[in-house]
């Protein structure tokens, strides 16, 4: 889909893209009695949760096969089982059927709790086929919301905890038998039921619910015109008001798909308009709009994960803490390199009649307000779910303060409805982990997986990290990021963590490459949406998107190897010192990249360039000292050169 002939997407044009690329998107469309059930269920979901969030929270077993039984039921009702039905928009005999089923599975806990605590460790027949019927619609609701990958993967494993005394080398184990893999997967709290979906049933749900609460008053739009503002009139002004709205745009949609139809549609056929390439629009918007879910106070659901497999005491504040410095030189890479573009092409930012006035923007200001009070309620102490219920009440209080933002009680069911929906993607994905994280806990598989990645590096740092990202970003392509952080952070993170690097430095570097996995070509579903909406060729999208988003291949690195960065056990100067070094080199090699700073740069002023940057990024005093000659060197050749017009480079070059 092309917006050559227009100037915006239509809502349709932009659901229909998502639906494309992220198949959370692509669910039906129902009216009726089975559209009436299915709007009752959404809405009972989100009670249930908010229920439990306030008058406490259900045993682990009963609170997770309860939120389990509600989304898997609303996945078989909604998603169809191939995307050609979708336009039916009918619900087969078929799928009602597991959705009644899923009702069963969802209940069989909490009806049988007592007998089930009793005879724990032995299974009835009716037990064995409970839990294969949760197995089976766990990976098929996986395949219908986030795509056949993660499914694939959660089979292989449990196919691999089956026929462990046949695998090669140290991979063989004793093996399970059925009875043993249905036990650990649907009776214990270490498969299905385990820590993901313990995740998803109570903080990520309500921060989803959170941000659906935000989009009904409407601030996705005012961050559009916030960075209309403030980036709009600056030189190259639509591509940095693309970097900066998509990166607020990122506080509340935890998908990086959706974060690019919702505000590219409005950023990328402003580019398109001062003269961008379609390739390079595309490529602005979608490198920014992934970088989103990076971006503190509210990263993506992977976030919220991470506080469990760490432990030990760290909370969510903590790590949205410790992602700040990287996620603001991310964006910040992205910045220098949209500006030297602009300055390399010539374009101009926007006019006076095309930037929103200033009451305009400052009337509104107030909807940022439920933002700031969820950081300050966190940092103050309170707990992650009482802070997103609090946050929830204030958006609804603020949202009054004006008409066009008010949220209304038609609104609020509509969050409420809008948010269960939002979250059934994640639950599958969760529940899927869960059967990975299951068999890599009850075969060892985490630890003999590390060893081996350590054998494959020869113990070395850089290679284990090396392969770590390699792996992250393979997962990552068409997985969700929750699934990928669980595998990887299970698999690959315990790895890093044996040659010594803190556990939030290895935990952030897989996080980090999973997320970006989806700018990262053959499968970039993010960029891929992105060229949907600038009409540009998706693979060169891609592989463009990869380029600006260059810092997020780097900063992991430099975190792991200088932990300062994250603000783990440093000093102030340390840390202005790192981060200042570290900006100084993304200049480097931004405009090695581009090609352009003060003028176009010479084939050599780019090698120096891109080599004194990297050295500049990596936390050694010498290469620092380096890699600040590099840059007061090339800064001193563009001044003494007499030559204006060297021949243009491009970012494509």
């Amino acid at each position: 889909m092309s917006t050559t002939n227009h100037d915006t997407l239509t809502l349709e044009q932009q659901q229909e893209l998502m639906e494309k690329y992220d198949p959370e998107a692509a669910s039906r469309k129902l009216k009726g009695i089975i559209g009436t059930i299915v709007f009752i269920l959404l809405l009972t979901f989100s009670l249930f949760q908010l229920y439990t969030s306030i008058f406490g929270v259900l045993t682990a077993q009963l609170q997770r096969s309860i939120h389990l039984g509600f989304a898997l039921a609303l996945i078989f009702l909604l998603f169809p089982a191939r995307k050609k039905n979708l336009s039916k928009n009918k619900v087969t005999w078929f799928d009602i059927l597991l959705a009644l089923l899923a009702v069963v599975v969802g209940a069989y806990w909490p009806v049988m709790i007592d007998e089930l605590v009793n005879r724990v460790g032995r299974l009835t027949p009716v037990d064995f086929s409970i839990g294969l019927a949760a197995i089976v619609l766990v990976l098929e609701a996986t395949r219908r919301t986030v795509g056949l990958p993660i499914m694939v993967i959660a089979a292989l494993f449990m196919a691999y905890a089956v026929y462990g005394p046949y695998m090669p080398g140290f991979l063989a184990h004793r093996g399970l038998d059925f009875d043993s893999l249905i036990q650990t997967m649907f009776f214990t709290t270490e498969g299905i039921l385990g820590t993901p979906l313990g995740v998803s049933s109570t903080f990520i749900f309500l921060f989803l619910l959170f941000g659906s609460f935000l989009e009904k008053t409407g601030v996705g739009q005012y961050f559009n015109d916030l960075a209309v503002f403030i980036a709009g009139k600056r030189i190259g002004g639509p591509a940095k008001v693309a970097i900066f709205s998509s990166a607020l745009q990122g506080t509340i949609s935890g998908s990086s798909v959706a974060n690019v139809v919702q505000s590219g549609a409005f950023t990328i056929p402003m580019m398109k308009k001062l003269g961008y390439g379609k390739e390079f629009s595309g490529a602005v918007e979608a490198s920014a709009s992934t970088g989103g879910q990076l971006m503190p106070p509210i990263m993506g659901a992977a976030a919220f994960l991470m506080v469990e497999f760490i432990g030990g005491g760290i909370t969510y504040w903590d790590i949205a803490k410790a992602a700040t410095i990287p996620a603001v030189l991310y964006f910040t890479g992205i910045w220098i390199m949209t500006h030297f573009e602009a300055k390399r092409v010539g374009l101009r930012g926007l006019t006076d009649d095309e930037i929103p006035g200033r009451r305009e923007i400052f009337s509104k200001l107030y909807l940022l307000f439920p933002i700031v009070a969820i950081m300050v309620l966190m940092l103050t102490g309170m707990s992650v779910m009482r802070s997103a219920i609090w946050s929830i009440l204030i958006t609804v209080v603020v949202s009054a303060i004006r008409k066009e933002t008010r949220i209304g009680f038609k609104g609020i069911i509509a969050a409420l409805v809008d948010g269960a929906r939002s979250a059934l993607g994640v639950v599958a994905a969760t529940a899927s982990a869960g059967i990975i994280v299951g068999v890599v806990t009850k075969t060892g598989l985490g630890l003999k997986l590390a060893n081996g990645l350590l054998d494959l590096a020869g113990g070395a740092l850089i290679p284990t990290l090396f392969f770590t990202m390699i792996a992250s970003l393979i997962l990552g392509m068409g997985s969700p990021t929750t699934a990928n952080y669980v595998i990887t952070s299970t698999i690959a993170a315990p790895a890093i963590i044996l040659l010594g690097v803190p556990d939030l430095s290895a935990h952030l570097f897989v996080f980090y490459f999973g997320i970006i996995a989806d700018i990262t070509p053959p499968v970039a579903l993010a960029a891929f949406a992105a060229a949907g909406v600038s009409g540009g060729e998706p693979l060169k999208t891609g592989v463009m998107s990869s380029k600006l988003a260059i810092a997020a291949f780097i900063i992991p690195y430099i975190f792991v190897l200088s932990p300062q960065m994250l603000m783990i056990d440093t000093t102030w100067y340390e840390l202005i010192w790192v981060v200042f070094t570290a900006l100084s080199g993304m200049i480097l090699i931004g405009a090695g990249i581009i090609g352009h700073w003060l003028r176009s740069l010479f084939w050599y002023e780019r090698v120096i360039a891109m080599i004194g940057g990297l050295l500049l990024i990596y936390p050694e005093k010498i290469s620092d000292i380096i890699g600040l000659g590099s840059f007061i060197l090339i800064i001193a050749l563009q001044l003494l050169s007499k030559r204006k017009n060297t021949p243009k480079a491009s970012i494509a070059s």
